[in-house]
């Protein structure tokens, strides 16, 4: 099942305090970065973020789900209607998050 862009919309305006959000369709869900890292994505109208030490620590109860058959586990954000919980899971997580791997040029 895909996402749908409403999901979508809500979630970056959930974020919209937060500066370079963008996001990145594929295969009918959402990858979302934050100032240029993945931060996660959204997956079944699901926010989920990697589970990085300080997402773990921000969420400690946070249940553990698949975005799709054989990836590996993230971290279910279920506060999503608290958009000051939400921005301070992105910031709490940045210095955490792996530099996006540049592409090769042809």
């Amino acid at each position: 099942m895909a996402s749908n862009n409403e999901y979508l919309e809500y979630i970056l305006g959930q974020l919209s305090e937060l500066e370079e959000i963008i996001y990145r369709t594929m295969m009918g869900e959402f990858i979302l970065y934050y100032r240029g890292k993945i931060v996660g994505g959204i997956y079944d109208d699901r926010l989920l973020v990697k589970p990085v030490k300080s997402a773990v620590r921000y969420m400690p109860a946070a249940p553990y789900e698949l975005p799709y058959d054989g990836a590996k586990r993230m971290l279910l954000v279920e506060e999503v209607n608290n958009k000051k919980f939400l921005t301070g899971l992105f910031d709490a997580m940045y210095a955490e998050l792996p530099a996006s791997k540049q592409k090769r040029g042809k």
